[in-house]
């Protein structure tokens, strides 16, 4: 409950308006509800019946919404007072610019970069994704090194403003992802529809992490690993799905095997849970595949300009690269 009191009584010294703030509770058992209700009367309170996961919720928010632009934000945050005007500057400077992260440092550590987001979000072919900020578990000390307003891949479903209509057009975050990942999908979305996503780190905001789910987590490792095979085998064309696929499935035995002599058995059997799951759900591929043919307007080799176009597992693990600065300074040579 501090938490979700924290982020609003943080959402109250925000200087921007007008300014629409909605709770979408997602089934919660606490005395959330009650909270909201007693102690933010300004807040919009979208009650659901059941826990439609992070994507589910954050869809019926957006619909329920009114607003022309759409700010997707974790309970577990909080901000600067004027961290919204910048990026709906950056947001209206440009039609074709889709989303706008802000700079996201962590809570308990606010020299460092958060997990989740950092500076804004890359992604290597095999769809692991990273950030400017964070390689897997290494994270950077802010020191200004990614202060520069740039193109990212996508933007962390920590905090990122979009136009709500866009937003609706993609039928939003993929429900079938419940959580993780949803983010990078619709950001990829938007991509093949020929918009661009960007970060604007004059906008600083703070980030808990792990206070829904633990980064430690089996499920979490099941979500990882199963939402980004399922972005893999449907957001690339045919071809590439298979050409890429084939070494994907590669690094996802070793990663099982790797785990288990590891001890940490429950990951393993996450992931082959993961594996297991992509192999009895064709109709979600399918369907999956057929909405990204009827939003795609450019062609994989256009959109792979803005993928690092090496894999990042090698990089991490083989040559040992741990910074953001290190593999753009590789891919460079």
């Amino acid at each position: 409950m501090d938490i979700l009191t924290g982020c609003l009584d943080s959402l109250r010294k925000a200087t921007y308006e007008p300014l629409e703030i909605i709770v979408v509770d997602n089934g919660s058992a606490d005395d959330s509800v009650a909270v909201v209700k007693e102690q933010y009367p300004e807040v919009r309170l979208l009650e659901l019946p059941e826990n439609l996961g992070f994507a589910g919720g954050c869809n019926r928010g957006v619909e329920y919404s009114t607003g022309t632009y759409v700010l997707i934000l974790n309970n577990d945050t909080t901000h600067e007072p004027g961290w919204i005007e910048p990026l709906v500057r950056m947001l209206e400077s440009d039609e074709q610019i889709s989303a706008v992260q802000p700079k996201i440092l962590n809570s308990h550590h606010r020299d460092t970069f958060d997990y989740a987001g950092a500076s804004g979000g890359y992604m290597d072919m095999f769809c692991f994704p990273f950030t400017r900020g964070r390689i897997f578990d290494e994270l950077e000390k802010d020191t200004g090194q990614y202060d520069d307003s740039v193109e990212v891949f996508w933007a962390s479903g920590t905090a990122f403003l979009t136009r709500r209509l866009l937003f609706l057009e993609t039928d939003g975050f993929d429900k079938d992802l419940f959580a993780h990942m949803e983010e990078i999908d619709f950001h990829w979305k938007c991509r093949l529809m020929g918009y661009r996503v960007m970060v604007e780190p004059l906008s600083v905001i703070f980030h808990l992490g792990g206070a829904t789910l633990a980064y430690a987590s089996p499920h979490k490792t099941y979500l990882n690993h199963r939402n980004s095979m399922l972005l893999l085998l449907t957001n690339y064309e045919a071809m590439n799905a298979i050409f890429l696929g084939i070494p994907r499935l590669f690094m996802e035995i070793v990663s099982i095997i790797r785990d288990a002599f590891t001890g940490r058995m429950d990951h393993s059997s996450a992931q082959i849970k993961a594996f297991w799951w992509l192999c009895t759900h064709f109709e979600v591929i399918q369907q999956r595949r057929d909405q990204i043919k009827r939003l795609r307007k450019i062609s994989d080799t256009e959109l792979m300009k803005n993928l690092y176009r090496r894999s990042l597992v090698f990089d991490y693990f083989i040559l040992d690269i741990r910074t953001f600065t290190h593999l753009i300074f590789l891919t460079a040579k």
